[in-house]
């Protein structure tokens, strides 16, 4: 998110000159770092359910036992989404308040 909050930073002082508030720009960097947490978290619960799922069909098939029977359920599921995206919103904290506190014409004068 640094990375993202330099790359904007032109961006940053056009939209406070125009009269975006240090509130607006703040969200604007907590949605993306949460969305970015978010598809992070569907990534990580689509490998998992596929890892789990071959666990569990290499046990029935190969093992022949029937211990490793995988439940993930829809509580699980959304809950680790929830939690992904929390996380990403708070490692977006520092960035976002970074952003916001840029005054508009050094973000402008920014090369």
């Amino acid at each position: 998110m640094f990375t993202s909050v330099l790359e904007r930073t032109k961006d940053i002082g056009v939209m406070k000159a125009v009269g975006a508030k240090n509130k607006d720009i703040m969200m604007i960097f907590l949605i993306e770092a949460g969305l970015i947490g978010l598809v992070g978290g569907i990534v990580g619960v689509l490998l998992g359910i596929g890892v789990s799922k071959t666990v569990e069909f290499i046990a029935i098939n190969q093992l022949e036992t029937n211990l490793l029977k995988a439940y993930i359920g829809a509580p699980l599921i959304i809950s680790c989404l929830a939690f992904s995206f929390l996380i990403g919103a708070f490692s977006g904290v520092v960035p976002a308040l970074r952003a916001s506190n840029l005054k508009p014409v050094d973000a402008l004068r920014y090369e």
